[in-house]
């Protein structure tokens, strides 16, 4: 891939009108556009029409970035593109669902409603099977296919008024980590050491602004003042 002068040239004669500027950042950069396409493979969308969703949100970010983020212009670019199909999702539908498949899982659910009136418990997946003349795994499908999805953002819990996001533990490094969630990682390791250190132990540590000011040697209104530019910039990174 070019490095970060390069990008820095191209994208400003891409944005002055250089088309050729722009297909080369694009055509460069198109194992970053796989990487985050990847992530919605197998949700009903041809992986073809996926990757110029991408690309369209590449284009975007080439378009918006200023220099003057003071990011790498691959940080910014992620959520651009992530945001471009996502925006596709939630206008076109999150999963196309055939018309036979709609109708089978209607037939599948009103068999289920009615066992369960009858025998007070679910039917199995296997007599579901054989009811229907299905293989298990299709009838799993099906009525998966069939599901809303779940927003990571919808309440979970009414108690604590909390989101499904805020559910989720970092504890296993292994978890496939959303792509908001290592954007906003990278973005943290760029800040200065003093600046990383208040948010890490602010929002990752649980402490409180007094005892990082204590730990610092800083006042506490200096500890809030830096806390909030950070959460500004933060912010604005991902608008």
């Amino acid at each position: 891939m070019i490095d970060h002068d390069e990008t820095i040239r191209l994208i400003k004669l891409a944005q002055s009108g250089d088309e050729n500027a722009k297909n080369i950042l694009i055509k460069e950069n198109t194992p970053l556009v796989k990487c985050v396409i990847k992530h919605y493979k197998m949700k009903g969308i041809e992986y073809e029409d996926l990757f110029q969703l991408g690309c369209v949100g590449f284009a975007k970010a080439i378009n918006k970035f200023d220099a003057s983020f003071n990011v790498k212009f691959s940080t910014y670019a992620v959520p651009m593109i992530l945001g471009e199909v996502k925006r596709y999702l939630r206008d076109e539908g999150y999963i196309k669902v055939s018309r036979s498949t709609k109708h089978q899982a209607n037939e599948i659910k009103k068999f289920i409603e009615q066992y369960v009136n009858e025998f007070s418990h679910s039917p199995s997946l296997d007599l579901i099977a054989s009811k229907f003349n299905m293989d298990v795994q299709d009838v799993v499908f099906t009525l998966d296919a069939t599901k809303l999805p779940l927003s990571i953002y919808e309440n979970v819990d009414n108690e604590e008024n909390t989101s499904l996001v805020e559910k989720i533990t970092n504890d296993d490094e292994n978890i496939d980590l959303t792509l908001e969630k290592i954007t906003l990682k990278n973005l943290i390791g760029k800040l200065p050491p003093k600046e990383r250190k208040i948010i890490i132990l602010r929002y990752f540590k649980d402490r409180t602004q007094m005892e990082i000011a204590k730990e610092l040697g800083v006042s506490q209104v200096q500890v809030s003042r830096i806390e909030n530019k950070i959460l500004k910039d933060l912010k604005s990174s991902f608008l």
